[in-house]
């Protein structure tokens, strides 16, 4: 582990414990939209609605897309049951508060449910990107590059943290070292966020 300029977390499944929630509003959806739940089950975590809806829905123009990108945000914001901060989160903001870290949250969702969904785990990050502040979402760089410049630091100076195969191309592809959660293969791989706590703490 080497000395970083900035940390970028993924939010869901990587700062904050969402996967049941994730997982309500996508089920709920596929039923309403009469998609099988098989189709949805892989493609749930780590990509904007619309990428995962036109995944799965190929027919649909682009405004039918917007719409079902829509509703399947509205069943989100209205499920924030049993959201709370993953295993090793505070004890890695406590370290990057000692290290004095720049670091940012980086996530697929928009504002809205980024705020609410960071807000029940008790997470106030210096900085939010969400879908709405990029042209292209994940798995393409735009979101990571993003961050990376409102923090003035160079991409390739940033470890992405995440949690999902999107996720990890999103920070290769921006030049980061990306750091992996669930087992996943990255340049780093995690337990736990305590893991990074101490990892970051042992480079000084």
């Amino acid at each position: 582990m080497r000395r970083f300029a900035a940390v970028l977390l993924d939010m869901d499944g990587t700062l904050v414990d969402s996967d049941a929630a994730v997982e309500r509003a996508w089920l709920a959806w596929a039923a309403e939209a009469g998609v099988p739940a098989e189709l949805i089950l892989p493609r749930m975590h780590g990509s904007p609605a619309p990428t995962t809806i036109r995944a799965v829905c190929p027919a649909l123009d682009d405004d039918a897309v917007d719409l079902a990108a829509a509703r399947q945000l509205q069943l989100q914001y209205a499920d924030l049951d049993d959201v709370v901060a993953t295993p090793g989160a505070a004890r890695l903001l406590v370290a990057l508060k000692e290290l004095d870290l720049p670091w940012a949250v980086v996530t697929s969702a928009d504002r809205r449910l980024a705020a609410a969904r960071l807000g029940a785990a008790g997470i106030d990050p210096p900085l939010l990107v969400t879908v709405e502040d990029t042209a292209h979402g994940k798995p393409a760089p735009d979101p990571y590059l993003a961050a990376a410049a409102r923090l003035g630091v160079a991409p390739g100076d940033c470890l992405v943290v995440e949690d999902s195969q999107p996720g990890i191309d999103a920070g290769h592809a921006a030049g980061a070292t990306v750091a992996a959660l669930r087992g996943l293969d990255a340049d780093i791989r995690l337990g736990d966020l305590g893991d990074l706590a101490d990892l970051l703490l042992a480079a000084g």
